[in-house]
């Protein structure tokens, strides 16, 4: 009787040893193992996907980038507004040399780049925040091509027209830069707030559903 127990228990141990070996072949070839699939803390490691970090990054970016234009709107332009011509000119000429730095390109390109990547990381998700960073990308999208199309072509037209000491004409110079500059930028200030605010959105969104 004591034999045919043990029989039986080996018997039980070595199926058992074969399903194990089995399901393990067989997360071999789907790669579910990678996944986490079958792990007791799976649930957990698609908690700390990439996706899920994403959007914070694009946000962080995305704020800094609006507010980088915000300055300007509320007190760089206004104050140099009531600076003379020659002060004017100059001390724009001068920001615009030192702005070409890697840490505004960092935000400046960042931003768009990885609320891009958000959006296709949560559309491959199925995610619910992908419509918010979708709108967030099109949004910015006005801020940066409003700089390309309007900002910088003003900034390499007061460039070009070299010292200010040695302009005849420093109030033309200054009418056809200030003016339009000022309103381009208010555009794209006002484009990646709202880009910001959807991001914002997005993630609360992200903090339910983690949740």
């Amino acid at each position: 009787m004591l034999a045919a127990q043990k029989e039986r228990t080996t018997q039980g141990h070595r199926r058992g040893t074969v399903d194990s070996h089995r399901r393990t072949v067989r997360r071999c070839r789907d790669g579910s193992w990678l996944r986490g699939d079958d792990s007791p803390h799976g649930s957990r490691a698609a908690q700390l996907r990439p996706h899920r970090c994403r959007p914070g990054a694009a946000t962080l970016t995305m704020g800094l980038i609006a507010g980088f234009f915000y300055a300007y709107a509320v007190s760089v332009m206004p104050g140099l507004a009531e600076a003379d011509d020659r002060t004017l000119v100059d001390a724009m000429q001068q920001i615009n040399e030192a702005v070409e730095n890697p840490f505004f390109f960092l935000t400046f390109l960042g931003a768009p780049l990885l609320t891009a990547v958000a959006a296709v990381l949560q559309w491959r998700s199925g995610g619910r925040a992908v419509r918010w960073v979708v709108a967030a990308f099109v949004l910015y999208a006005i801020a940066f091509l409003a700089t390309f199309a309007f900002n910088i072509p003003l900034n390499n037209e007061l460039a070009d027209a070299g010292d200010p000491g040695q302009i005849d004409d420093l109030g033309s110079v200054r009418d056809d830069y200030y003016t339009p500059w000022v309103a381009w930028n208010i555009v794209r200030t006002v484009a990646s707030t709202a880009a910001l605010a959807c991001l914002a959105r997005a993630l609360v969104l992200h903090g339910r559903l983690g949740r």
